[in-house]
Formats: C-alpha cells, sequence, structure tokens
C-alpha cells in the first residue's frame, strides 16, 4: 500500500501513530500531556535585513515525529506529482531535488528581476488552514479525526512554527493555491515565477516591466509596489507583503535571487566567498575559526562563537555545488584549470580535517572493495589486533582506525582520487607535502596509511613515494612499510618467501575464492570475461559480506600486523611542537 492510500485510509489518531512509526500513547503523551510551551525551545536570529526572525526549536521527541511526519508528506507528494504527471517548477524551498539553485537559475540573465517576500509566512499559516487543507484538498480528503492530529503535530498552539521540520513541506501545500494563481499571471504578462518559503521572484527580459505585477513609484524614482492584480491574488490567498522587502533589480546592477547573483550565470557573492576563504586560512594558521552562529545553553543566542569543521565543510560544499553548477554549462569549452583552481581550497580543507588532524589512523585503500576487506578481517580478528580494535563487554568490536571512503563521491573528486588506483594513489602522494605545508596549526598526530597491492603498479607509488621523501631514499619491495613525508606512509601487500607480487585478494583462503555465483566463478582480475567470471566487488558484496562471520581471515593477520606496527611507529616518532603554530615532522 503507498503511503499516500495508507494516509488517506486512516481513521484515528491510532492510525497515524502507525504511520509515524510510534505508539498511541507515546503521541498522545507528546500532545497532550507536555504543556505547549515546554515543547519548544524559543530564540531569536538577526536578519540580513536587519530585526530578528523568531524560531522555535521543538524538544527532540516531538522533532521525531515531526520529522517522520515530514518523509510522509514528502512522499505523498511524490506519489501525487508523480499520478498527474506533473512535475513542480515553480516552488523550491523545501523540496527533495530542489535547492537555491534550481530557484534562481530560472531568473538567469533577465532584465528585470522583481523580489518580495511573504510577512510572516509560517505563523500566517494557523492551526485551521492546515486542518482544513487536509480534509478539503482533493488529492488527501483525509478524516476529520486524523486532520485534527496531523495539525496538533505541526502547529506550536495556532499556528505552524519556524524551526518545526514539517512546517516547510506543510506551508507548500497550503500556499500551492497561491502559487497556481501568481503563476498564472506570470504566465499571461511574459514572467517567470518561482517561490522560495516566503521568498517570491518574478523576472523578464521585456522592455517595460508588467504593471499587473509590480509599478514604479511616481514620485520616488526606483522605488517598486506591488501592482494591484498581483497585490490582490496575495491578499486573496490570506498572506500579506512584507514592504519593507520588495525590490526591483535592474539588469545593470547586482541581481539576486535566494542569496545568488544571477546577473549571468548563478552565483556566490563575492563577499560570501571572501567570508569563507578567511574562515579556511584562519583554521589552518591556528585550529579554530570564528562564525556567527547558534549557541545552545540557559538562553539559547545566536552570536559568534568558534565554529565546527561540519559547518565549514557545509559552506565549502554550497560554493562547490554552485560551481559545479556553472562548469556543466561551459562543460567542453577548456575550463578544467580554472575548475582546478576553485577546488583548490576544498581539497585542502579535506586534506586538513581527514588526514592533517585525523583523530585516529587512516587507511587510504586503492579501491573500494579494499575497505571492506579490511573491515571485516579486522572485526574478524580483533582480538589479535588490538591496535586496530577494541572489543566492548558486550562482545561488540569497534575499529579504531578509519578506512577512507572516497569512491564515487564528491569527496573522490575533490582530492582527485576519484575512483582510487594506483596511478590516483601516486597522484595523492607527490601533491601532500606541498598541501599540507600550508598548515600551521597542530596537526600530524595520527598516520596517513596508503595501503597497496605490491605488483608491478604499486611501482609507481614507490617511486613516488621515493621522490617525496626529504632524502629521495629508495624504497625496497619488501619493506613493510616505509614513512613518506610528515605523517604519510605506504604500505604495501606483503610478500611471502616464495613470492614476487601480491594482492590483497590472496589473502582469502580457497574455499573462499571458490564461491560459485550464477555459474560464474571469480576472478580478481581487472579485466576478465564477465560470461564466466564475476569480480571484485561481487566477490565483496556476495561472498565477503554476507558471509563475514564464518570466512577464516586468518591470511590477513601478516598484512594487519604491519599496520599496527606502523601505528606503533608512528606514535613513537611523532613529538609535539612546542610551538603550536609550527609544525614539527616525526623523524625516520
Amino acid at each position: 500500500m503507498s503511503q499516500l492510500t495508507a494516509l488517506k485510509s486512516a481513521k484515528s489518531r491510532e492510525d497515524v501513530a502507525v504511520l509515524l512509526q510510534t505508539s498511541k500513547q507515546g503521541l498522545s503523551s507528546i500532545l497532550y500531556m507536555k504543556p505547549i510551551a515546554s515543547r519548544y525551545t524559543v530564540f531569536e536570529i538577526p536578519k540580513k535585513s536587519g530585526g530578528s526572525r523568531t524560531i522555535k526549536a521543538p524538544d527532540e521527541k516531538l522533532k521525531l515525529v515531526q520529522t517522520k511526519l515530514s518523509v510522509l508528506l514528502q512522499d505523498c507528494l511524490d506519489e501525487i506529482n508523480a499520478s498527474n504527471g506533473t512535475k513542480n517548477t515553480i516552488v523550491h524551498g523545501f523540496m527533495r531535488k530542489r535547492s537555491i539553485i534550481t530557484n534562481a537559475k530560472w531568473h538567469r540573465n533577465r532584465r528585470w528581476v522583481f523580489n518580495l517576500d511573504l510577512q510572516d509566512f509560517f505563523p500566517t499559516i494557523h492551526f485551521g488552514r492546515v486542518r482544513g487543507f487536509f480534509i478539503k484538498d482533493r488529492n488527501f480528503a483525509l478524516h476529520e479525526d486524523v486532520a485534527t492530529v496531523l495539525a496538533q503535530i505541526a502547529c506550536d498552539g495556532n499556528a505552524l512554527p519556524q524551526g518545526g521540520p514539517c512546517s516547510p513541506v506543510i506551508s507548500n501545500f497550503v500556499a500551492h493555491s497561491l502559487d497556481m494563481h501568481l503563476f498564472r499571471l506570470a504566465a499571461k504578462v511574459g514572467c517567470s515565477y518561482t517561490r522560495y518559503a516566503d521568498d517570491l521572484t518574478f523576472s523578464t527580459n521585456k522592455k517595460e516591466f508588467p504593471k499587473e505585477i509590480a509599478l514604479e513609484n511616481e514620485h520616488e524614482p526606483h522605488m517598486w509596489k506591488l501592482g494591484p492584480e498581483l497585490q490582490e491574488l496575495i491578499k486573496h490567498s490570506d498572506f500579506q507583503v512584507n514592504e519593507k522587502k520588495t525590490r526591483m533589480l535592474y539588469r545593470d546592477s547586482r541581481q539576486e535571487v535566494t542569496g545568488l547573483i544571477v546577473n549571468r550565470m548563478v552565483n556566490v557573492r563575492k563577499e560570501y566567498r571572501h567570508d569563507v576563504r578567511a574562515m579556511v586560512h584562519r583554521l589552518f594558521r591556528t585550529g579554530a575559526y570564528q562564525l556567527l552562529g547558534f549557541t545552545k545553553g540557559d538562553v539559547p543566542a545566536f552570536e559568534m562563537r568558534d565554529g565546527t569543521l561540519d559547518e565549514l565543510h557545509g559552506r565549502l560544499g554550497f560554493i562547490d555545488g554552485i560551481d559545479r553548477h556553472n562548469q556543466a554549462l561551459v562543460a567542453g569549452k577548456g575550463n578544467t584549470k580554472n575548475t582546478l583552481a576553485k577546488e583548490a581550497m576544498f581539497r585542502r580543507f579535506l586534506i586538513y580535517r581527514d588526514f592533517y588532524t585525523a583523530e585516529k589512523p587512516v587507511i587510504l585503500c586503492e579501491g573500494k572493495t579494499d575497505n571492506i576487506y579490511i573491515k571485516h578481517a579486522i572485526r574478524s580478528l580483533a582480538a589479535q589486533v588490538p591496535d586496530l580494535a577494541e572489543i566492548d563487554a558486550g562482545g561488540k568490536v569497534r575499529l579504531k582506525v578509519r578506512l577512507y571512503k572516497y569512491a564515487k563521491s564528491s569527496t573522490g573528486r575533490i582530492l582527485r582520487l576519484k575512483d582510487g588506483g594506483a596511478g590516483n594513489l601516486k597522484n595523492f602522494i607527490t601533491t601532500y607535502k606541498n598541501d599540507t605545508d600550508k598548515f600551521s596549526a597542530p596537526g600530524l598526530s595520527m598516520p596517513l596509511i596508503v595501503l597497496f597491492d605490491n605488483d608491478s603498479a604499486g611501482k609507481d607509488i614507490r617511486s613516488a613515494a621515493k621522490e617525496s621523501r626529504p632524502n629521495k631514499a629508495a624504497i625496497d619491495q619488501s619493506e613493510p612499510f616505509a614513512r613518506v613525508i610528515k605523517n604519510l606512509y605506504i604500505l604495501p601487500t606483503p610478500l611471502s618467501t616464495d613470492q614476487k607480487e601480491s594482492k590483497i585478494e590472496d589473502f582469502f583462503d580457497q574455499p573462499t575464492k571458490a564461491k560459485v555465483i550464477s555459474g560464474k566463478t571469480f576472478s580478481d582480475k581487472n579485466e576478465h570475461d564477465d560470461e564466466q567470471h564475476y569480480g571484485k566487488w561481487t566477490f565483496a558484496q556476495q561472498v565477503i559480506v554476507p558471509h563475514a562471520n564464518t570466512i577464516d581471515f586468518s591470511g590477513f593477520l601478516p598484512l594487519l600486523n604491519n599496520i599496527s606496527a606502523l601505528i606503533q611507529s608512528h606514535a613513537k616518532a611523532a613529538v609535539p611542537p612546542a610551538n603550536p603554530n609550527k609544525q614539527t615532522e616525526p623523524a625516520d
């Protein structure tokens, strides 16, 4: 049964509780036992345009229920759109696969861009509007008792709270009628229209801006007011406009839509880039940076405080997302050099966070299957490799190393590791010193271990390591591991007495590698006959993962012992710097 069908079939609070994967008693306790005033933490955050915005953050139990309701309603919206064969290009706030980027791009390179804000958007959507929507809307037409419960979950007393997880999706439902009216008006007069939460935008390349939407004040040039038709439609939909935030943006000035520049390409404001760059540089120098953000305490506040690595990662990811969007528009036009330059700061941040200041040893493997092998081998042999794992009183194994995941991700792209392989690891080793030379904050306490197959391709990794070492000393194939520079080490798969080469799959016993799947046998070669053999990924997913508890991983012990020895060696060699702004390298 679909989520929408299940919701329309619900008749009681108990049915709603089942849909939200909670108990009737638990839901009743959240909604009726606790005073409304104590369900939310209320605080103010400053608006960019001046003044402050009231945020109401629900307590943990209510937040969880509201989050589940948000997911349920978004699932229902997806079903409705699929059933109607429609693709909503109007609403971009709090919609799946929508963002401020998708919103802004509709207004790129226009003669006129007109922005307006709805005043008190969430508080305007009161309990009765929410309940009435779910009862009367033809797509939902819910039982009255169910609509009441949904409104009780979503509303803080008599209105949607700004800060509630399900407020955005419900606000989009309630504002749908307004969106349809404004879309038709925009189409009639030759404009594009989009909405992101309470932020409405109209744009056009017409010589004169349509008076039905906005008029220039006769007595104050460049001051604009709503046109009569637009004003009437908004009023008819029971919303109000914040007159102070109504503005017309011309082609020869900076045009912004939801905080992004849209004059030509969608872009980030220069001030934002500058601020993020300054935060990154301060982090690299001192190990900390500051930003204006929310602080928890007896009295929640929005103030200057130390920022977190996750917050800075989010800002860098946001900039990268905009740049990637623009790169896609000019693909194949020779912009590779510019692309790498824009990614350089993000790359160094990831190296700083994930390798330079790592909280545990990091293992960087050639491919994604290696991570799976190593993880299960450590779990299986945890009692014999205490440097790599610990077993708690309940018998649960916790890894004491980080197996770095990067394949098929933005991380792999930014670090230029792509999907792995000896060639990409070689390039990473070559640039590691230059990247980490940018850091003067304390770090390097944990080793970064590049683990690779000890085969012909491994020669390139050893060669790159040699050239990166301060003394250019060669690295023998039989060495269990070797320090390259700073906290960077290379560790090849070990060789047995009669071996000249080895690879990680050699450490599995023969019965494990002899597993037949769909009439095919395992091949650990990168190139193989797909009609007769299955490859490493299938081996990892269909043989190793489901049978890890019964597989004999003892063949991995020499490799794991080498990793342990490397970790111990680095711990002895790494000397904390006397000056926190000057980094001392571990001795060779």
